[in-house]
């Protein structure tokens, strides 16, 4: 699956993913066969942390 590119428009996607298909971000890399290290960090230059306990980037 091909994800956004733009940080903002991936901040969007994850965080839809999250919400309403995937119970963590390790069912949605896991699914959707998209490294997470690299996800993580391209949300992470944008200003972005993931909260496990919220499920959700912020």
């Amino acid at each position: 699956m091909s994800i956004p590119s733009d940080p903002m428009m991936l901040y969007s996607f994850v965080n839809m993913k999250l919400r309403d298909q995937y119970s963590s971000l390790d069912a949605l890399c896991d699914d959707l066969a998209i490294d997470k290290s690299i996800l993580v960090a391209k949300l992470g230059d944008a200003g972005f942390e993931y909260s496990a306990e919220n499920n959700k980037f912020w």
